[in-house]
């Protein structure tokens, strides 16, 4: 049996995977997340459930990915097409908050699963960890930093600091509103401005990022 070249086997699996984030979030709409199994979705998508859990490890994963997907690769590109002129903070921050807040309908139509949801809304701050390794590669060849230390600290720290902003947009806590919010059947409202919130919980970082760059300067 004649194996398929490389690049046709790797498009032919981001082809399943984007077929099972459709069916996961199509089906997730029209009945409910709760009423969604891993076996339909894979039927759905025309692949078997053996198949699903080589992609996806739960339905949560699957429907949060359909508008989660590549935005870690999309945020180091972004750093990345910066000019070198431009603070190493400043692109970082930038890039995160334009890849976070420039959603369209369907994102929105998703937002609304994910408040109403606890498993979804762990899905989705769980995926905050996959801007640490396309991110480090980046900040690594803006600093030169051979041994690349420095640049996976910072990437990780951004990571971080990109759940916490969304744990407190998604789960606003310690004071009124936030105890209203929660209160209703479990449902969660977003809390102020999601920019601002990525712009705080960065700016703390930004000694870091600005001391990695004056060392990295000949």
């Amino acid at each position: 049996m004649t194996t398929p070249p490389r690049g046709l086997r790797e498009r032919k699996k981001q082809a399943t995977r984007e077929a099972l984030r459709e069916a996961a979030l199509r089906l997730a709409v029209e009945r409910g997340p709760d009423q969604v199994r891993v076996e339909d979705i894979a039927e759905a998508a025309g692949v078997s459930p053996r198949t699903y859990n080589n992609y996806f490890a739960s339905r949560e994963q699957a429907i949060v990915s359909a508008v989660t997907a590549d935005r870690e690769a999309r945020i180091a590109a972004a750093v990345a097409a910066r000019p070198g002129g431009v603070r190493l903070a400043d692109a970082v921050t930038e890039a995160v908050v334009e890849q976070y807040t420039n959603t369209g309908e369907r994102e929105h139509e998703v937002l609304l699963l994910i408040t109403t949801q606890t498993a979804l809304r762990d899905a989705f701050l769980d995926t905050t960890a996959g801007i640490e390794t396309p991110l480090a590669a980046v900040i690594g060849e803006r600093l030169d930093d051979a041994e690349a230390h420095t640049a996976r600290v910072l990437a990780a720290s951004v990571a971080a600091a990109v759940r916490i902003a969304l744990e407190g947009w998604l789960r606003p806590t310690g004071n009124a509103e936030g105890a209203e919010s929660l209160s209703a059947g479990g449902l969660v409202v977003p809390s102020g401005s999601l920019p601002d919130q990525l712009r705080a919980a960065l700016a703390p970082l930004a000694p870091a990022f600005d001391a990695a760059e004056q060392h990295a300067r000949p």
